[in-house]
This record gives structure tokens, sequence and C-alpha cells, in this order.
């Protein structure tokens, strides 16, 4: 999914600040020194959502780690509320969990990412720099389950016989690679309104209703993000 340099590799560059947020405070000691072997700052650490929530509007974080399952407000809920409240911040899901379903809420909740808690560094390293980038990161294995969540030809399948014209498919690859609709509408040199209209036919044409609903009929079809 691109350059694979991790902010260590460029001395000038202002390094990525992230916020860890995981009611564990082993865990969270783990991925500090992680983020600390790979030159990214660890602003704050944070054990529930709500905290996180405080923590981002006096640290403004480039990037929030964040634990799925945790008592009071959860990952998921807490998500949600950061995209709202803080646009300019992105949030990657840490998980145990590996499946298609915990993932699909991720990505529902607005998370710019997923990553399975097993992960090492140069995963870790990957997700970070794509969340910075604008881009969407999926764990391999979450990736592969979520292609094959829906069987290609199977009665009900979204999308099942759809032909889809070279730009549909061109704009179909953009959304399941992460980027926003006015980077695509940039990169295709048309307006954010054509884009949306395209987006709303695509949508209908595979009989989807949502965002996720297009990333994961993306990846049936082989459009996904690439693995690197």
């Amino acid at each position: 999914m691109g350059n694979n340099s991790s902010p260590a590799e460029h001395p000038s560059r202002p390094p990525t600040r992230v916020l860890l947020v995981d009611d564990h405070t082993l865990v969270r000691a783990g991925f500090r020194a992680l983020l600390g072997e790979l030159g990214i700052q660890v602003v704050g650490e944070a054990g529930d959502g709500a905290e996180a929530l405080r923590l981002i509007a006096r640290q403004v974080p480039d990037v929030v780690l964040i634990d799925i399952a945790m008592p009071g407000l959860n990952g998921l809920e807490a998500t949600a509320r950061m995209v709202q409240e803080f646009p300019g911040v992105r949030v990657i899901i840490l998980s145990m969990h590996a499946t298609a379903e915990y993932a699909r809420r991720a990505l529902r909740a607005g998370a710019a990412g997923y990553l399975v808690k097993n992960a090492g560094a140069a995963e870790l390293d990957l997700a970070i720099t794509a969340a910075v980038r604008g881009d969407l990161y999926l764990s391999p294995e979450v990736a592969k389950v979520m292609a094959t969540d829906y069987t290609p030809g199977r009665p009900g399948a979204p999308g099942s016989g759809v032909r889809l014209t070279p730009r549909q498919r061109e704009i179909l690859q953009l959304i399941a690679q992460g980027y926003t609709r006015k980077q695509i509408a940039a990169q295709l040199v048309i307006s954010v309104k054509t884009f949306d209209t395209y987006r709303a036919q695509l949508m209908k044409q595979v009989a989807v209703h949502d965002a996720a609903g297009l990333m994961r009929y993306a990846m049936q079809i082989g459009l996904g993000p690439r693995d690197e």
C-alpha cells in the first residue's frame, strides 16, 4: 500500500504522534516500546474510551491506537465519537479477533485501520503509515476473511454477475484503498458531487448500502488493499 518507509527513516520529518488506548497497562507498555523503536512518539495513554476523548482534546495526536474491548466506552463506540468530534485524527482498532464482523463494525465506526494484536513491528509501522497518509489498513488475515465472507456467485452474494465499467472499477479500487471522497475526486479530476453520484450508482448496482459493503465487494473481486 505504497511506501513502506517508517518515520524513523526520515529524520527531517516530525515524528508521528500516537495516543495509546487499552485497559491493560502491560499491553500499552508493549506497544509503547514497539512505537519507540519505530521512531513514533507516544503523546499519551488512556485506559478507556472516555479518558481517550479527553486526552485527544489536549494532545491532538495524529493517530489513536485503541483496543476494541474495554469496559465503559468500548473501542467501537469511542472510535465513532473520535471520528465525529476530531475529524483530523485517524483511529486504528486493535483486536485479538481476526473476524469479518468486528472489522466491518470498525469500518462502519470510521476506523482507518483494523490491526490484530499479534502483529509485529513492521505491520504496526505499515498500519500507522497508511493511516497518516489517509489510506485504510487491514491486517492481512482480516482482509482475507473479509474477502471470503461472500462467495462469488453464491445466491444473495452482493454484486454477483455485475459488470463494471473501467471508471467504476477505478473508483471502487480507490475507495477500497481508503482514499477520501475529496482525494478520489481530485485524483480523477471530477467534482465531489460527481464522485458521490458514481458511488451511489455503484452501491445500487452491487446491492450494498454502505462504504463497508463496497469494501467487501472490492475485495471479493480482487480490488481490495494490496498486502506489502
